[in-house]
């Protein structure tokens, strides 16, 4: 049995699908990851085979001005997880680097963190790495789904009530279509041995930015909205957004034997699921 945490978002509902009964799901209503005691009170046992955390504080803009809650849910949360002693699957993300590479990262590239919630995120990761047993981080970006809110779900939105609608051109990036990332989740939990300490990342295939991104949501919507390339100083946030955040996943592939579909095959699944009134 496998605990899922943070199971009310988009990579949580995905696993629910995959997983079904062979995992216990659990929201923040059902457990406070921020409070150790609850969290060992919640493991002690149960003897979950593992833990996956899909639980975090992903309000970008908004952590710029709530870093100690940020903190909390980022940093604290997963620590406590990792602290029980039962292997970790714990989601991290792009944006521990400054993405001003000019080539995919790899886990062994620096991570500068430009944000709070990339801060938060990075020492989340060494704190995962410091006090677990067994531990995989996945590194993960631009991640969407038919649950939750995510930018598909904007731009179909936006292309259904406008003429037409401007997105960012200078950020660079890949999709990562959540249940893909799920069924890789699935298969590392099939592979994982005791005493792995691991990062990795994980995306879809392929490149491109926010607008192309846009553009293609669109044309596989069905939507008839002129998407308007932008600069990235055009559209001000509290929060810098990396330029390029492209991942390697060599590593992942050959480790877990993972075969990963290109972004816009991807985006076309989810969008005909959408479009059926999944």
């Amino acid at each position: 049995m496998f605990l899922v945490v943070g199971s009310n978002g988009q990579l949580g509902n995905e696993l629910k699908l995959l997983l079904q009964d062979k995992a216990v799901y659990v929201d923040k209503d059902a457990l406070d990851i921020t409070d150790k005691q609850a969290v060992q009170n919640f493991v002690n046992g149960k003897n979950f085979e593992a833990i996956v955390n899909c639980a975090a504080y992903t309000a970008v803009d908004k952590a710029e001005s709530d870093e100690k809650l940020a903190t909390l849910i980022n940093v604290d949360g997963p620590r406590n997880l990792a602290e029980t002693g039962v292997p970790l699957i714990h989601i991290s993300t792009d944006y521990v680097f400054d993405g001003t590479n000019s080539k995919p990262y790899t886990e062994e590239d620096k991570p500068h963190p430009q944000t709070v919630y990339g801060r938060t995120k990075l020492a989340s990761e060494q704190a995962v790495m410091k006090a677990a047993e067994t531990a995989i981080i996945i590194r993960t970006a631009w991640l969407y789904s038919t649950f939750g809110n995510n930018f598909v779900k904007t731009m179909r939105r936006l292309g259904a009530e406008r003429k037409s609608l401007n997105v960012v051109f200078d950020q660079v990036g890949t999709p990562t279509y959540a249940a893909d990332l799920a069924n890789a989740i699935v298969t590392i939990l099939s592979q994982m041995k005791k005493g792995m300490k691991e990062i990795y990342h994980f995306s879809n295939e392929g490149v491109c930015s926010w607008y192309d991104f846009a553009l293609a949501v669109m044309a596989q919507s069905d939507l008839d909205c002129q998407v308007m390339p932008i600069e990235s100083k055009d559209y001000p946030t509290p929060a810098q957004r990396p330029h390029y955040s492209v991942l390697n996943k060599a590593k992942i592939k050959r480790d877990f034997g993972l075969k990963i579909n290109n972004w816009a095959v991807s985006l076309a699944e989810c969008v005909e699921k959408m479009n059926n009134g999944f």
